[in-house]
């Protein structure tokens, strides 16, 4: 698990004032104003930054100067980088190419989701920045090793040191930081390649590792679907925490073989209830179908890319036929999980891949009606991970707890609407939801925002970036303006 380093409000200035006050002005604990700069960056010192490019500083300088809400430009400036500025370590592999480990933030491991979402937003700019697209490179090519290494790992070591969790009960190994079995971990990867592959057109990264780790990837989803029994993996770990180990002797919940793929764990590294994680296997659909485009059209490997339509087909089928819940308020919606069984698992993990992160991150219709309906449901009371209070309200999960909203989950519901006044309602929400940090940050109490988890967390720092550069390239400044 990642574990939450807990912020009390103590520690930092417990605001009374709205945001919109003077940019200069914020609220000490005695009500008295305190002085806050936001044309003073919190970036790291240039000699600190662990890479450097200058298509994103480019970038950066120039929203900046668009942007007249003084506290927006600064939180972009402080998050866009944030991955690059703290988390990057780019070299030269052993094998004379590119290789890249990016930490997840205060957490020294590369999980293989977190990494592949905190450069996802770099890939546009990569034409412009010959040193950004070796980086970028580099990570996809240590994705692949890691793949090959344990297809069931979510998160690696930066070599073979050991760590925390070598006492688990599963088949760990000194490169593996957790072997906790998720399905996203095998689709980031892919999406970031493919992306890699249709911007820049380098085809190097297509070797044959990548036809190793793609057909790992391929065999694991099988396996996982269970039609030939529970398979090889177990997971058990001596620990407090229920979701942090899996029942029935490392095996997790029984599932009926339906076509669906089982996920031991969700986004947030939580042990599922009931096996099939459905946005998961919507994410795998996504990704089959991109790395069947790949496989065809650089590899030539039509055999392989047979296999990747068919499984996508494969579990494209069962959601349509095992996902789909008909609630008596909402209509047909998506369940979160399900068993095969016909047993239905109501409500959302702010972690993404969510039901609610479906149109960003699975191909799925922003207006489809079932989405539609899912995305009202999973941002309501009747989701019972929905947290709304006097400093914001948003999607948690277990991982945390109760009452405490993800601001990822608001980052969501801005990627996915259609709606301007929603969306500034989303980014204000964000601005004010910081602890006068000028960061993202894994949690927040809903009552209280200088109670939050996770001071430096890149992947909720940098998709703040992702979205304010999105809005604007969408011509959208003048609604980021519009924002107090």
């Amino acid at each position: 698990m990642k574990k939450s380093v807990l912020i009390v409000s103590a520690l930092l200035f417990i605001g009374v004032c709205p945001v919109s006050v003077a940019a200069s002005e914020l609220c000490a604990p005695d009500n008295t104003r305190v002085e806050m700069r936001y044309d003073e960056t919190k970036r790291p010192h240039p000699s600190q930054r662990l890479f450097k490019s200058s298509a994103i500083d480019h970038r950066i300088a120039m929203i900046k100067s668009m942007l007249t809400n003084p506290k927006l430009a600064w939180m972009f400036e402080n998050c866009f980088p944030n991955t690059l500025d703290t988390t990057v370590h780019y070299r030269i592999g052993e094998d004379g190419k590119h290789d890249t480990f990016v930490y997840t933030g205060d957490i020294h491991a590369m999980w293989l989701r977190d990494s592949g979402a905190q450069v996802w937003p770099y890939v546009q700019f990569a034409n412009e920045d010959a040193a950004l697209k070796d980086m970028l490179e580099g990570v996809i090519r240590r994705q692949f090793k890691c793949i090959i290494l344990d297809p069931y790992a979510n998160a690696f070591n930066d070599g073979p040191t050991g760590g925390y969790w070598m006492s688990d009960l599963t088949d760990m190994k000194p490169e593996l930081h957790e072997r906790k079995w998720e399905i996203d971990s095998l689709c980031y990867p892919l999406r970031l390649a493919y992306e890699y592959w249709k911007v820049t057109g380098d085809t190097s990264i297509f070797d044959e590792e990548w036809l190793t780790a793609m057909s790992k990837i391929l065999s694991t989803f099988r396996e996982q679907q269970r039609y030939d029994g529970v398979g090889n993996y177990k997971f058990q770990r001596k620990t407090e925490r229920a979701l942090d180990t899996l029942n029935n002797n490392g095996l997790g919940a029984p599932v009926k073989p339906c076509g669906l793929i089982v996920s031991s764990f969700r986004p947030s590294d939580d042990a599922t209830t009931l096996q099939f994680l459905v946005p998961s296997n919507f994410f795998a659909v996504s990704v089959l179908r991109k790395a069947a485009e790949i496989l065809e059209t650089v590899n030539h490997d039509r055999k392989m890319a047979k296999e990747c339509k068919a499984l996508a087909k494969e579990v494209e089928t069962a959601l349509k036929k095992h996902a789909v819940y008909n609630h008596p308020e909402f209509g047909k919606m998506y369940a979160f999980e399900v068993d095969g069984f016909g047993n239905y698992l109501l409500m959302d993990d702010a972690n993404a891949p969510s039901l609610l992160s479906l149109p960003y991150l699975c191909d799925v219709d922003v207006n489809d009606p079932i989405y539609q309906n899912t995305r009202k449901f999973v941002w309501s009371e009747n989701n019972p991970y929905f947290f709304r209070g006097k400093a914001g309200e948003g999607i948690g999960g277990p991982h945390i707890g109760y009452d405490m909203v993800w601001p990822m989950s608001i980052m969501m519901k801005a990627f996915t609407s259609t709606n301007d006044k929603e969306i500034a309602e989303c980014i204000r929400m964000l601005m004010s939801t910081d602890a006068s940090t000028g960061f993202m940050h894994e949690s927040f109490h809903k009552d209280d925002a200088y109670n939050f988890t996770r001071p430096w967390f890149a992947w909720q720092n940098t998709l703040f970036g992702e979205l304010i550069v999105k809005l604007v390239d969408e011509g959208k400044i003048d609604l980021l303006n519009s924002i107090k």
